[in-house]
């Protein structure tokens, strides 16, 4: 089984009992703007899609 460095790394904090979330659907809010959960870039409110690394959540996406 191939894993990537961030799967080892979750495998290893779930294994000891920490939660580890499968991936981020939502953008974080930061006073007024928004965060993006991916790469942390900060947007405006009315951001539907990360400048900086492309992710949108999933509601937006489809």
């Amino acid at each position: 089984m191939s894993l990537g460095n961030d799967d080892v790394f979750d495998e290893f904090l779930s294994q000891r009992g920490y939660d580890v979330p499968s991936e981020a659907s939502d953008w974080q809010r930061d006073r007024q703007k928004k965060q993006c959960p991916d790469c942390g870039g900060l947007h405006e409110i009315a951001a539907t899609e990360c400048t900086v690394c492309g992710w949108m959540p999933e509601s937006e996406a489809g």
